[in-house]
């Protein structure tokens, strides 16, 4: 199971992006690196992989 999830790792990307960034929509998280590092970061990861299909 754990491969199936994982074969397509641009697909996950994205979906993690997403539910962060919804999630940081609704609440105020007191961590400013998420919004400003890490959410950038994971969207270039996710993009780059979708663009190799990986």
């Amino acid at each position: 199971m754990a491969k199936k999830i994982t074969k397509n790792l641009g697909m996950l990307l994205l979906a993690i992006w997403l539910i962060l960034s919804g999630l940081l929509q609704l609440i105020d998280i007191g961590i400013p690196a998420i919004g400003t590092f890490i959410l950038p970061l994971l969207a270039i990861a996710a993009g780059v992989l979708l663009l190799l299909n990986k």
